[in-house]
């Protein structure tokens, strides 16, 4: 068996500002496998980025342990830090601007890295035109910025993350400031590459499409990994598509491609449960577990179990009073038509009146 590529385990982060401390992570652990494309989601706040950063070597953790394909991050020193950044992590930001330089063309971005990398003249231009090539954008590779699109530009992004030969690729929200259409040529193009170079790639993002672009999504929330969903292909469609075009492969798996979803526990066997799970049954700061023949059972407490039980009393009690938008029930619905005739047996008997004075 492969040792994973990614290790996390028991990851802690404390921001200090002013007379505050912030808690970003708190015992995060973290398994990515080499080659492995896998997105990360959780709300704002949950520590999304500041695991991005840490794995990408921009920051160092509180406390716990990360290593990255087998080095440890948080025994390397600062100029260890640096090398590590600059040789085996690609970068790939939300903002344009932070990846590329607007008066410099797409081959001259590609480049760069290679330059500062000592690489030779011909090395930098048979390597920027296989990458250029790979994004998709051997065409463009004398145009700027301001000759591109959006998805052009982040696409040209990708190729200069990948011009040092990185092993790990982190993207931070790579899709964020563009439409459904260009979102899905970045994905599609970071997969492609993944499969291409075996490059294992860790894309922090909130786009609700990402678990049908990688292998594996991670939800992070308040500092720990709580839920992850797997991307499962049987081997037996795996073989049918491959001999054919990746597009028709696509297809195929698409349509035999089902999900798994599991709780994540971490090294001190802990988990995250389902927030509306707890809010159904009534759990809030403690509950019973109970070990049966193949499961463990949650569940509330006696108190908790007893006011969820009055709840749901409260509840049939009143979904069984008559309401405005449903019919009336059988007995006073002919009250109802009764006083309806009466109500028309009246006007009736006005009008007539009314007649007889005219004449």
């Amino acid at each position: 068996m492969t040792e994973p590529f990614v290790v996390c385990d028991n990851l802690v982060k404390i921001y200090k500002v002013a007379d505050l401390e912030i808690v970003a992570l708190q015992g995060l652990d973290l398994v990515v496998d080499r080659g492995e494309m896998m997105g990360i989601v959780g709300s704002s706040g949950s520590g999304k980025s500041t695991l991005l950063n840490i794995l990408g070597g921009l920051d160092r953790p509180s406390a716990g342990r990360v290593s990255v394909g087998g080095t440890d991050l948080v025994k390397l020193s600062s100029v260890g830090l640096t090398r590590y950044r600059r040789r085996r992590v690609g970068f790939v930001w939300q903002q344009v601007s932070r990846n590329l330089i607007p008066y410099l063309t797409a081959r001259e971005n590609v480049e760069l890295p290679m330059t500062i990398a000592g690489y030779s003249r011909g090395q930098k231009r048979k390597r920027s035109e296989e990458l250029l090539d790979a994004v998709g954008l051997s065409d463009r590779a004398g145009h700027r910025l301001a000759q591109m699109s959006g998805g052009e530009q982040q696409r040209i992004a990708i190729g200069v993350a990948l011009a040092h030969e990185p092993s790990l690729l982190l993207a931070d929200e790579p899709t964020g400031e563009m439409d459904s259409a260009t979102g899905q040529m970045i994905f599609e193009t970071l997969r492609r590459i993944n499969a291409a170079y075996g490059l294992t790639t860790i894309i922090v993002t909130h786009d609700p499409r990402i678990a049908g672009q990688v292998d594996r999504v991670v939800a992070i929330r308040d500092g720990r990994t709580s839920s992850e969903i797997v991307r499962q292909v049987s081997q037996i469609v795996k073989a049918m598509v491959g001999n054919q075009s990746e597009a028709e492969a696509r297809e195929v798996e698409e349509e035999a491609v089902h999900y798994e979803e599991y709780v994540v526990l971490d090294g001190a066997g802990r988990l995250q449960l389902p927030r509306d799970y707890l809010e159904k049954l009534g759990i809030r700061d403690r509950a019973t577990l109970e070990l049966a023949e193949d499961a463990i059972l949650v569940r509330p407490t006696d108190r908790q179990a007893s006011g969820v039980a009055a709840g749901r009393e409260r509840e049939i009690e009143a979904a069984s009073l008559f309401r405005d938008d449903e019919p009336p029930p059988p007995r006073r619905r002919s009250r109802v038509l009764t006083t309806i005739r009466r109500l028309s047996s009246r006007m009736a008997g006005r009008k007539g009146t009314k007649r007889k004075q005219s004449r």
